[in-house]
């Protein structure tokens, strides 16, 4: 498979890649006969055994580099490191996201919602692609077709929002989706042959979804190989009027 449109010698960094679906991308990637490299990162060396270990088994296909997407220095300093070694990408595919970690938990109710927690929701799931965008453009602007995917959420659909609930996580997926259509028409200006996409995975079996997959059927709880290459066929399938679009996992367009 093609991963970008008419690209065959494609450089590609995945975000959020020391496990679950970002990790499966940088497995699927690695196989892929017209990638040609892929850099992968990580927040913290302890939670990306399994994507270091790759990195050592495919030392000149596979480059891991330590980020935090909330820091934005750090991000500033990726993109001068992709600059020198790679000097342009042809997919970004950023897998961040937050639903729930030791102590923030999705509210159930309005007097659950805690300022700090949200602050936390937009800082990983909105401001940190946004700062990828600002950083990582000069690495798109090149001759070829580039992609620029966010993993977003049905759940940040403000029109398909029936049931209520989870305000920081809908929220921060709302806002991530309304900043990505608003750099997909900055990028028609500056970097025309980028597409820049949102996409909801589906649920997918992966530590973010575990505590709440009991009501989900088996039939709609996907592996992470079923999602990826599921979001890979999406992304291969994309066409210029695409960019600014929020996808589903099996490639209709979402309400925003």
């Amino acid at each position: 498979m093609t991963i970008v449109p008419d690209v065959h010698h494609a450089n590609v960094l995945v975000v959020g890649a020391s496990q679950g679906i970002g990790l499966e991308f940088v497995q699927q990637l690695l196989q892929a006969d017209s990638v040609t490299t892929v850099y992968a990162t990580y927040r913290t060396a302890a939670s990306a055994v399994r994507l270091l270990e790759l990195g050592d088994r495919y030392p000149g296909q596979l480059h891991c580099l330590e980020l935090d997407i909330t820091n934005e220095t750090q991000i500033a300093n990726c993109a001068t490191y992709l600059q020198t070694q790679a000097g342009q990408l042809h997919l970004i595919m950023n897998c961040v996201g937050l639903l729930h970690d030791g102590t923030l938990q999705p509210e159930k109710s309005i007097r659950q919602i805690d300022p700090d927690q949200l602050i936390r929701y937009f800082q990983i799931n909105s401001i940190g692609a946004a700062l990828l965008a600002k950083h990582l453009l000069p690495l798109l602007r090149h001759g070829d077709r580039s992609i620029f995917a966010t993993l977003s959420a049905k759940l940040g659909s403000i029109g398909d929002n029936q049931l209520g609930g989870w305000y920081g996580y809908r929220a921060s997926k709302a806002a991530l989706n309304m900043l990505m259509r608003t750099v997909a028409i900055e990028f028609e200006r500056k970097s025309p042959k980028t597409i820049v996409v949102t996409l909801h995975p589906g649920t997918t079996d992966t530590r973010l979804s575990q505590p709440f997959q009991m009501n989900v059927p088996p039939e709609k709880l996907f592996s992470v190989e079923r999602t990826v290459t599921q979001l890979l066929a999406v992304m291969a399938d994309l066409k210029d009027g695409d960019s600014g679009q929020f996808f589903s996992w099996n490639g209709d367009r979402l309400p925003w």
